[in-house]
């Protein structure tokens, strides 16, 4: 199987690479940079073909496609600065990006048959109640403009494809990039207390761990909606705050405020951001592991890579 991956500088795209690598098949990555801008940690990615694309020139995204023509896309490139996508200055590079740019993926696919998996997120939905959101569910309703354009694109690519996975997941770490763990540890290095948020719940997902997933499901014809989070029930970003240093040895306080009394964000975030994933084993596709077990992992895999 030929895959074409966008994205590749960031967390999800390196892992997706080294996947597709580890069992054998063809892998083509792209970015805007010139050349793979990833961590340089010596895996299959930064030795795998590399072409240079800019997803919101929709000409270049046809022509790369047609000179690659693979048999799946995998659409990891996005505008994922959710305070900086409510700058009035980034909006059109928002909408680019996140609602243009998959348009052009989509319609490329559409024009070589391949199949599309496209990412989006819990902040399609309004963030309200505490009722699991369907990965069906077409109540949509984004409280920021980052969920708003990320919509955008689901909508484009329902509009055009058949076949297309949509993979709505939450609150990513992976090696290639930042996230909340490597914030937490480097706070944590010079805080004695951190002040978390409690009053918003989800589940978190290690890109190692979803990128198997991805590789199995674009291997399949299961297309539709599907929510991906690794298991191990709902918690708040105080408690992974917690166990992230509980598991890194770490003698940090953790103090559990509301999202009113933290009070840093531009964007509003939504307080429900509980993903049902039942729908994976009911489709065949095995679930991700715990998320506890997940950080034990990455924290490891931290540590190797500093060596």
């Amino acid at each position: 199987m030929k895959v074409f991956v966008t994205g590749v500088g960031g967390q999800l795209g390196h892992d997706v690479m080294n996947e597709l690598a580890k069992r054998g098949h063809e892998g083509v990555g792209s970015d805007i940079a010139p050349v793979y801008s990833g961590i340089q940690d010596g895996s299959a990615v930064c030795g795998m073909p590399y072409v240079q694309l800019d997803i919101t020139d929709g000409a270049w995204v046809r022509r790369a496609l047609e000179q690659i023509r693979p048999d799946a896309v995998v659409h990891c490139a996005a505008w994922t600065a959710v305070d900086a996508a409510e700058a009035p200055e980034n909006r059109e590079k928002v909408r680019a990006i996140n609602v243009d740019g998959t348009r052009h993926i989509a319609e490329a696919c559409k024009a070589l048959g391949c199949k599309l998996m496209y990412f989006s997120t819990d902040y399609v939905f309004d963030g309200q109640g505490e009722a699991p959101w369907q990965p069906d569910c077409d109540a949509f309703a984004p409280l920021n403009y980052y969920g708003e354009t990320k919509l955008g694109g689901e909508q484009a690519v329902k509009a055009l494809l058949e076949r297309y996975f949509i993979l709505r997941i939450a609150w990513v770490f992976g090696l290639n990039g930042k996230n909340f763990i490597k914030t937490m540890l480097r706070l944590g290095e010079t805080h004695d207390t951190l002040r978390v948020v409690n009053d918003q719940i989800g589940t978190p997902t290690y890109t190692l761990d979803l990128a198997r997933l991805v590789v199995d499901m674009i291997g399949t014809e299961q297309y539709g909606c599907y929510h991906a989070t690794n298991e191990g029930g709902y918690i708040s970003w105080a408690d992974f705050a917690a166990e992230i240093f509980r598991q890194a040895d770490m003698h940090v306080q953790v103090m559990p405020v509301t999202t009113a009394e933290y009070g840093l964000s531009t964007a509003a975030r939504p307080f429900n951001s509980r993903l049902d994933r039942s729908k994976l084993p009911e489709s065949g596709f095995t679930p991700l592991p715990d998320w506890r077990d997940a950080v034990r992992r990455y924290l490891d895999e931290m540590k190797k890579s500093a060596v």
